[in-house]
């Protein structure tokens, strides 16, 4: 396994739970997001011009917080898989947070100085909007109720611009739609052949060889 691992994809689309599952395949330490520690969270999905500058920041020091123990505590000795990549933060200010309050969040960013190793290998899950909305409803969780389609769209049109000029780690996009490593074990067996083989800087797990 990479010794520094990262799972990515829109809302909805399984990172949590994949990464809960590669972390016991593997025995490895997480570092999971933890936005149910987010207070303004359900205030954002409510009203989101109202929370999500207060909802951006506190995820902002929430990671400062994070990737500073895992610094002082020596963790990147150890094999480590995280649900989230510090980059994310940008991705979802810009989409939420008007001209103004962009301009503040990148103020208390650069103060923050937040840095983190680049992953050894970043899992980029995607799926259709109509796919997340339905994971979405099924998990149901109280905060997420309000979600709507469109934000969704935008957030997925994001991460792939996002990842098509990604090019800090080796990237291996899954489409989620079509390959579900939770439940189904071939998918997963194939999953960690895909994490544990060397390979381009950019791969592609293909549907059809799960079928």
């Amino acid at each position: 396994m990479p010794r520094f691992l990262v799972v990515e994809g829109p809302i909805g689309v399984g990172k949590t739970s994949l990464v809960r599952r590669l972390a016991n395949h593997f025995q490895s330490e997480m570092l999971l997001e933890g936005a149910e520690e987010n207070p303004f969270l359900q205030r954002f999905y409510e009203n989101p011009r109202e929370a999500a500058l207060p909802a951006q920041l506190f995820f902002l020091f929430q990671r400062s917080r994070q990737w500073n123990g895992l610094v002082q505590d020596d963790l990147f000795r150890q094999q480590l898989i995280a649900d989230f990549m510090l980059e994310k933060d940008r991705l979802f200010a810009q989409i939420n947070l008007d001209k103004d309050e962009l301009a503040l969040y990148e103020q208390v960013y650069q103060q923050l100085t937040l840095q983190a190793p680049p992953p050894d290998l970043v899992v980029y899950l995607q799926a259709p909007v109509d796919t997340l909305m339905k994971r979405i409803k099924k998990r149901a969780r109280p905060q997420e109720k309000t979600i709507e389609a469109d934000y969704l769209k935008k957030l997925c049109d994001a991460y792939t611009d996002f990842f098509y000029y990604y090019d800090r780690s080796p990237l291996l996009i899954i489409n989620a739609a079509e390959i579900n490593p939770l439940e189904r074990q071939r998918d997963f067996d194939l999953l960690i052949e895909h994490i544990s083989s060397e390979g381009p800087d950019r791969r592609y797990l293909n549907p059809t060889m799960s079928l």
